[in-house]
């Protein structure tokens, strides 16, 4: 059998043959690094995610469930096409970008169609 090494420290593991790391403090260095990573980059994600959802809720309003606006309205307020939460295509082969409880589905090159999740 090979002798195992830490991922952190390099040192030989003692014990069960499934261990990845030779301590606790290794293993919390190793998960804390992989966090902070994470939520470096999601931050970020979630910033554009949030303000493409805030766009769409203004231009929607608060009462409408659905609503067609031209595509240069919303890249005025730069809404972010590229990003969105999930897709969803319908029977008719139309894609809706879902960001939350918000979609959008492009229906011309000019205008776009906003509906809101109904509760």
């Amino acid at each position: 059998m090979k002798n195992k090494k830490c991922k952190i420290c390099k040192k030989i593991i003692l014990g069960r043959s499934d261990k990845t790391f030779c301590s606790v403090r290794c293993k919390n260095y190793y998960h804390t690094n992989l966090r902070r990573v994470t939520n470096k980059a999601s931050i970020k994600i979630d910033r554009i995610l949030h303000r493409n959802r805030s766009i769409l809720l203004e231009l929607m309003g608060k009462n409408s469930t659905q609503k067609e606006v031209n595509r240069l309205e919303l890249e005025q307020k730069r809404f972010r096409f590229k990003y969105h939460t999930h897709s969803h295509t319908n029977k008719a082969g139309k894609t809706y970008h879902w960001v939350y409880d918000f979609a959008w589905m492009s229906f011309s090159n000019d205008m776009v169609l906003i509906v809101r999740k109904k509760e």
